[in-house]
Order: C-alpha cells, then structure tokens, then sequence
C-alpha cells in the first residue's frame, strides 16, 4: 500500500509542476505566493518545483518568484535590443498565441518554426513535451531547445541573414528543405492579408519560408492582431495556401471574416 501511495505522490507532484509551468508560460513570471495560492499549496512546495523546473532549464528562479526560461539573454546580444525589444511588443498576446499554437502539436509530429518572436514562443511551449521533432531556420529556437533531451531538434543550416535577425537563409537552408517533411509548420509574419497572403519584409528569407510551406501538410500562421491586414514587401504565400491563423482576441471581426471567406480557419488565443 505505501508502494501505491508513493506513485500517486510522484505524480501528484509532477502534475503540480506542469500546473506551475503552464501558470509561468501564460504570464511570462510570477511570485512564488502568486503561484502557491493559484495551485493551492504551500510556498515551500512551490519553491521546491521550481527548483527542479530550473534544474530541467525551463524556468529561471529570481528573488521572490520565477520566469520562463529563454528570455534573451545570449551574451553576443546582450547589447542589442532588436530582439527583446520585438518580444515586449504585444507579449501578452504572443504568448497566448504560443500556448495556443504548441497545443496543436502532437506527440510523435515533425513540425517546422519559422524565425519570429511568436514561433520562439511556442518553442518555450514546447520544451516540457516528449517525442517531437522540430524542424527550425532560426538560431536563437536552436539554441533554447538545445537543452532539452526529450526533443529532437534539426537547424536546416545556412546564412545568418543579419545581427539578432537569428534567421538562416541561402542555399544551404535551401537545400537542406528539399529532405524534409512535416506535419505542420508554424510561420510567424510581417504581415498576413486576406487577398495577398502572407508577406516578410526579405526576399532571401521568404524563399526560404516559400519552401518550408511547400513540405507542410498543414500551413498554420501565427500572427498577433497587429499583423492582420497588413502587406510587407515580399510575398511568401498565397492565403489559399494557409490552412489556419492563430491570432489573439483583438483582431477586427470583420478582417476575421475576410479570412474565413478564404476558407481559412481561425484559432482565437
């Protein structure tokens, strides 16, 4: 009997830490009160899942409470803002979207992460899980799910396109897609319009994302509302080619239907 009651207390407290890491991926941090009082156990409980949480590199304790892990913090780009800068915009919303986005993923599927602020999400979604491939052209993913030993990860190779860009491009990458499959690619974009498609602002880049769609079976774009309705300078698909826009609930109704009328899913986050 103590055997028995042992597993159940194993994975009660598993379950607990996936509760406390799910409440962190929603909000980006929290207070080790905030948490406890959200789970319904005492302070030195949580203290003692975060530890472990950190030891797994998906949380980074701090005084007082915690924080996803991943925030950047590469030391080559300690200097450079670009990147942190595009996360704080709209990062409520991203990281629902991330959330939203990493519960479409299966066990056993080869996905696909575009670069992007919000595709970065969804990796940090991911790296609790067991028994996914993710296929990825941006270095900073990479780099974050590296850690992780329960996933596979596969850079496609290639040029770095510019400084704290993260994306690989040319023909490296180029070749190295034409091997590769997937399940469903996540895309993050400059912008996504209902007539003209998803659109970056790169040639070299949207080539690169043009043929990670081509060896999708499911083409799913993320895009906070900021993003909708808006066309930037290169064309990477046609909106008959995007199966599903996961964006938050701040998107204009109206621009929804446009979509819909494409026959274009829509997942609000």
């Amino acid at each position: 009997m103590m055997e028995w009651i042992g597993v159940r207390t194993m994975a009660a407290k598993h379950d607990r830490a996936k509760q406390i890491l799910h409440l962190l991926l929603q909000k980006g941090s929290g207070s080790i009160e905030e948490l406890a009082v959200a789970v319904g156990v005492s302070p030195a409980s949580v203290r003692r899942d975060l530890i472990k949480l950190e030891e797994r590199g998906l949380v980074n304790r701090t005084h007082g409470g915690a924080e996803v892990a991943g925030k950047l913090n590469y030391e080559p780009f300690r200097f450079d803002a670009a990147f942190p800068l595009r996360e704080e915009r709209f990062a409520d919303e991203k990281r629902r979207i991330g959330l939203a986005a990493a519960d479409l993923v299966e066990k056993g599927d080869t996905i696909a992460l575009s670069p992007g602020t919000t595709t970065t999400q969804i990796a940090r979604g991911l790296r609790h899980r067991e028994q996914i491939h993710i296929v990825t052209s941006a270095v900073n993913i990479g780099m974050e799910l590296s850690s992780q030993p329960n996933l596979s990860v596969t850079l496609t190779g290639g040029a770095v396109r510019w400084p704290g860009s993260f994306s690989m491009v040319g023909v490296t990458a180029f070749d190295a897609l034409q091997r590769l499959f997937f399940e469903k690619f996540f895309i993050g974009v400059t912008g996504i319009h209902p007539q003209h498609g998803i659109t970056v602002i790169e040639s070299d880049e949207a080539l690169i994302l043009s043929q990670m769609i081509q060896h999708a079976k499911q083409v799913i774009a993320v895009a906070d509302s900021s993003k909708l309705n808006m066309i930037s300078a290169m064309k990477v698909c046609s909106p008959s080619e995007i199966d599903l826009i996961i964006t938050d609930d701040g998107a204009d109704p109206d621009v929804l239907e446009a979509f819909r009328a494409q026959n274009i899913r829509i997942l609000l986050a």
